[in-house]
């Protein structure tokens, strides 16, 4: 799929100091972002992993709109975008409606935050559509070296639920009930065993990736033996740090993200 012209419907709330919904049609999708200190000359989308929603990243873009203009998107059938059961349920689909809405929107070469699943988004879309992308992030990025099977996907995400603030843990319920447990489980079984390293050899700029040094998801130490075979890649761990570290350490997540 190339990206193609999508249909802005500009569904928009007033303008609140805690961000602005904006509303564009892709692809038949009624699609949801929030917008966060418009004016800023840097904009940043923030992806969101598997079966997450944009109001898990509130401490986050909180924080980033003090420097940037900062997009929270929702992809399909995630937080309050539309989605069909069949569609957005692999990395390549939703990197392709990631690409048109960019497109749709008219945001050009956005710093891009992946967080999770969001990573491997990211990496792809860069590699795909070089054209759409900036500086990219990978927060947590799955699928470095290799996916899990599913029960082991399962497994770590449990072990990781007692690691988070208490407070994240029914943003994390509203958004996966949100979901629903279907496309939950056709994302999760359509990257078991999935590699994100033909994606990543193809990334034409520098990659930062973020880990957490408690986090069982994804280990700091399979990042980092990542990085040894690319010179552009660059590995930051955060202390104390679990899976969700775009909430539990939205401070440290902004100290890195500095572009200039």
């Amino acid at each position: 799929m190339k990206p193609g012209k999508g249909r802005c419907v500009a569904k928009r709330t007033q303008a609140e100091p805690r961000g602005q919904a904006v509303y564009c049609e892709v692809r038949g999708l009624r699609t949801h972002a929030r917008v966060y200190g418009r004016g800023h000359p840097i904009t940043a989308v923030i992806v969101p992993g598997l079966g997450c929603a944009s109001w898990m990243y509130l401490r986050l873009a909180h924080l980033l709109a003090q420097h940037y203009t900062v997009w929270l998107y929702d992809p399909p059938g995630q937080g309050l975008s539309q989605g069909r059961w069949n569609d957005a349920v692999s990395v390549a689909q939703l990197t392709d409606h990631l690409a048109l809405w960019l497109e749709t929107q008219q945001i050009s070469r956005p710093v891009l935050v992946g967080h999770s699943l969001g990573g491997e988004v990211v990496l792809q879309l860069a590699g795909r559509y070089p054209q759409l992308t900036g500086p990219l992030i990978a927060v947590a990025p799955t699928g470095l070296p290799e996916n899990p099977s599913l029960p082991r996907q399962v497994w770590r995400l449990l072990r990781d639920i007692p690691r988070e603030r208490l407070g994240f843990w029914p943003l994390c319920l509203s958004a996966y009930v949100r979901t629903g447990i279907w496309r939950f489980y056709q994302l999760a079984r359509s990257i078991e065993h999935r590699s994100a390293l033909p994606d990543l050899a193809l990334v034409p700029r520098p990659v930062l990736l973020l880990g957490g040094a408690r986090d069982p998801v994804v280990r700091v130490s399979a990042l980092r033996q990542v990085s040894r075979h690319w010179p552009h890649i660059q590995v930051v761990e955060l202390a104390a740090a679990p899976h969700g570290m775009t909430d539990a350490d939205a401070e440290g997540c902004v100290a890195l993200t500095e572009v200039g």
